[in-house]
C-alpha cells in the first residue's frame, strides 16, 4: 500500500527540503514513526514526550481531519494523501492598526 505525505514549508527545514514522501504505513502512529525514521530532526516537532502527536500539529487525510476519521485507529488506504499541518500563531497586537 502506498500513501503520499505532504510536508509543509514550515517543516521542510527538518526534511532537507523534501516536499513529499511515499510511505507504506497502515496507521497514524506507524506513519509518525516512518517519517521520524527518515527525518530524525523532525521528531520533536511532531510528537510530544509521551509519543502523541503534538497539540498544534493537524493531520489531514484527503482533506479530512484525521481526528474525525478515527485518529490513531484510522487505517490508511491505497492512494491516501496525508497533509501534516502545524498550527501557526501570531499576528499584530490589537492596537497595531489604529
Amino acid at each position: 500500500m502506498k500513501i503520499t505525505v505532504e510536508i509543509p514549508t514550515a517543516l521542510r527545514r527538518f526534511t532537507d527540503g523534501v516536499q513529499s514522501i511515499e510511505c507504506g504505513s497502515a496507521t497514524l502512529p506507524e506513519l509518525m514513526s516512518e517519517i521520524e525514521s527518515r527525518f530524525p530532526a523532525i521528531s520533536k516537532h511532531l510528537r510530544d514526550d509521551a509519543g502523541q502527536v503534538r497539540r498544534f500539529i493537524n493531520i489531514y487525510v484527503n482533506e479530512e481531519d484525521i481526528r474525525f476519521l478515527g485518529g490513531d485507529s484510522y487505517k490508511f488506504r491505497e492512494g491516501d494523501r496525508v497533509l501534516v499541518v502545524p498550527s501557526i500563531a501570531g499576528g499584530a497586537p490589537s492596537n497595531a492598526c489604529g
